[in-house]
């Protein structure tokens, strides 16, 4: 079984600043710290915000992607990441969706009323990709990408599939990432993160008529 988020930080990996799980928490910001020998990481989110983004990862492209899933999910969004860049990029991507993951987790709190499902299809000058997202607390990630001519940014298709891997684990959601088609990767990965900004924007939206979680069992 995961380690939960308090026994991850006793073991002093992890530090949770915030408040207490519930509702209100969507609407106060939620901060959450990782520190290991390859990165350290802060990130600080509120989910119902309005899209200001403070990123800084040392991976411009990368920057510009996390920008814009705040932008187009309405978050307003920090991270500062300081990673063995020098080694390569995986390290620091990786750990960036595993700390963003929990920062939503914990934005989410008891998930009551929350409209749990979205979907966006977005597109992006020769791509179009859609996304959709259950934040039903059982992670998957189904990842569809048809071939391309691979623009040679260092930022590649696969190395956004363990961002999302990362951060599908522990936020706790069911992703599913199908790229109709697309001949530029940085198109590609564009339209994805456009897209899944959009799709977690409704999923994570208070529906009134939801007085529960959203499900039949009574419970995620």
């Amino acid at each position: 079984m995961p380690l939960s988020l308090a026994e991850r930080a006793s073991a002093g990996v992890w530090t949770y600043i915030g408040n207490a799980k519930g509702l209100k928490i969507m609407e106060n910001v939620v901060e959450v710290e990782r520190k290991t020998k390859e990165t350290a990481i802060r990130v600080s989110l509120k989910l119902n915000g309005i899209g200001p983004s403070e990123i800084s990862t040392g991976i411009p492209f990368f920057d510009h992607m996390l920008t814009l899933l705040a932008v187009h999910g309405f978050f307003d969004l920090g991270v500062k990441a300081k990673g063995d860049l020098e080694v390569d990029f995986h390290h620091t991507v990786e750990d960036v969706g595993l700390v963003l993951g929990e920062a939503f987790d914990q934005a989410l709190g008891n998930r009551k009323g929350i409209k749990r499902f979205g979907h966006a299809v977005t597109p992006m000058d020769d791509a179009l990709t859609a996304v959709t997202v259950d934040l039903s607390k059982r992670p998957y990630l189904a990842y569809q990408v048809p071939s391309f001519t691979a623009s040679g940014s260092g930022f590649s298709v696969s190395l956004a599939k363990e961002f999302f891997r990362a951060f599908v684990v522990h936020g706790g959601l069911n992703l599913h990432i199908n790229v109709s088609y697309g001949d530029n990767e940085h198109h590609i990965i564009e339209s994805m993160f456009k897209s899944l900004g959009r799709a977690l924007d409704q999923a994570a939206s208070i529906d009134e008529r939801i007085h529960d979680v959203r499900s039949s069992k009574g419970t995620l």
